[in-house]
């Protein structure tokens, strides 16, 4: 039985995760039963709207954090976070998340497929620049720019890239799109001199102009729209609900003090006019503080990158072994299908497969948990590079043990149990060891589905604190000290294979 108790312990996690998953957007009386409202956003986004407190890594902070919380006391419930990443939001409304906050644009496409709320802030597009260097104007977009076309950054799928997408159709080839994951990455593209300019709200860059003080806004704010909370169609009351707590918000004046708290109002036209020297240098962490600071949550990171790779490798393992059995030893109608699955595993990305798992399922009825989709995700992927190493490992074994074993009166599955798969799993041991290896890193692929690990956390801490250096040598040596110990492992296991036969141990 111990043989098999990895894939026990990994197939209990899995259910463990699919009860405790919150479920998809619930109607209003369902969300006061359970006495919470579950309002997803991304943190890597930043400021002002949400973004992990400077002071306290783990905890969020923003004035849509606010937001949510008057806008769940209102509905007689508490607010509970749920990450996930910017453009894919909207999808998670069919998975775990009520509603939507998070700087969502009112447009005609989400009017169509999803209920939207009262608008609950206004907001215009900027063009931000580095100081000194053209575009000056947004009216110099339409020609190519000195060194051909102008390279605009832009948060993908928001108004913005869709503003800038409509201007470089216009302008023929004078504008180069090109789209981001993070509002803050092209802010710190433009102060590189890698883009000439980003397109971003307003309130961002208001937001941020104190720590980009290289850059500045060019021309007025242009292009403005308002920001939604997005619900799903299937939750009538809860749209309603939410209608009429922001107009009791805006009534009683308490929205509006929000945003004075949040310096939201008028400050965008003193950042036009205002010199470099008048910009106060943010005050930067010592790097000892920024490791006492971030670390922690490092380190729990890390910890979630340890549990999908150890309960999703023993689920390749042995999903891998049995295909490769299937294969070489199988009746002759089982191997062509074997043999399509692994081609297909091996022919298509990681993150392909993953956003089938998460986000195609439940269009079947078959939903899963973001760490439970991560986990298949995983297993099925390596399965396939699994069970190619243990058919080589196998085929390697002399056929004459196999013909002595049936000789001896064992049947062919006791041959295969008792003689080949232990000597395979001897030889192969090194390259699976490898393997692992490879698993702890391509975790990093889990945060497209909303599991945030240890890159995802990098990435929300380097953003909101601008450290990335620092934080990328942190991250690394957690990195290096998880798999350090398995390269120790593999060679330990090349060098029992390279001892000769009959050598003493």
């Amino acid at each position: 039985m111990s043989r098999f108790q990895p894939a026990l312990v990994a197939t209990a996690i899995l259910a463990a995760a699919t009860a405790a998953r919150p479920g998809p957007a619930a109607e209003l009386d369902a969300i006061r039963q359970r006495g919470e409202l579950v309002w997803a956003a991304d943190q890597e986004g930043g400021g002002p709207h949400v973004f992990p407190d400077p002071a306290d890594g783990g905890r969020i902070i923003g004035f849509e954090v606010e937001f949510a919380e008057l806008l769940a006391a209102e509905l007689g419930v508490k607010p509970r976070f749920q990450q996930g990443q910017w453009d894919r939001l909207p999808l998670l409304l069919d998975q775990v998340a009520d509603c939507v906050i998070n700087g969502l644009e009112l447009t005609p496409e989400r009017q169509r497929d999803y209920r939207c709320s009262r608008p609950y802030f206004g907001y215009a597009l900027q063009m931000v620049g580095r100081r000194g260097a053209p575009p000056a104007a947004l009216a110099d977009l339409a020609e190519p720019g000195p060194h051909g076309p102008w390279r605009i950054g832009v948060l993908t799928g928001s108004a913005a890239e869709i503003e800038m997408q409509a201007r470089a159709a216009r302008a023929a080839a004078a504008i180069e799109v090109i789209g981001y994951d993070g509002t803050l990455d092209s802010l710190e593209q433009v102060q590189a001199g890698v883009l000439d300019a980003a397109v971003l709200d307003d309130c961002i860059f208001a937001f941020y102009a104190d720590r980009f003080a290289a850059l500045r806004a060019v021309d007025r704010p242009f292009a403005g729209g308002l920001y939604t909370v997005l619900t799903s169609r299937r939750t009538p009351q809860l749209a309603a609900a939410v209608d009429e707590a922001i107009g009791r918000l805006i009534a009683d004046g308490r929205l509006k003090r929000l945003y004075d708290r949040w310096e939201l109002a008028g400050r965008q036209q003193m950042l036009m006019l205002r010199d470099t020297a008048e910009i106060p240098a943010a005050r930067q962490r010592t790097l000892g503080e920024l490791v006492r600071q971030t670390l922690p949550l490092l380190a729990s990171s890390a910890g979630m990158t340890i549990l999908l790779s150890c309960a999703s490798f023993p689920l390749a393992i042995a999903i891998g072994l049995a295909v490769a059995i299937g294969r070489l030893h199988g009746p002759a109608w089982l191997r062509p299908p074997l043999t399509g699955y692994v081609e297909v595993l091996r022919g298509t990305p990681l993150m392909l497969q993953l956003y089938a798992i998460f986000f195609l399922l439940p269009k079947i009825g078959l939903a899963l948990p973001a760490l439970a989709a991560a986990i298949l995700g995983l297993a099925l992927n390596y399965s396939a590079y699994e069970s190619e190493i243990y058919r080589a490992g196998l085929k390697a074994v002399p056929l004459g043990q196999f013909e002595a074993a049936l000789s001896l009166g064992l049947t062919k599955w006791q041959a295969l149990r008792h003689v080949l798969v232990p000597q395979a799993v001897r030889i192969v041991m090194p390259p699976v060891t490898s393997d692992f290896i490879a698993l702890f890193k391509d975790t990093s692929v889990c945060s497209a589905i909303t599991v945030i690990e240890l890159t995802k956390r990098y990435s929300v801490l380097a953003l909101s604190t601008g450290r990335i250096v620092e934080l990328a040598v942190v991250t690394a040596l957690l990195y290096l000290c998880m798999s350090w110990p398995l390269s120790l492992l593999s060679r330990w296991f090349e060098s029992r294979l390279d001892r000769p036969t009959g050598a003493m141990p």
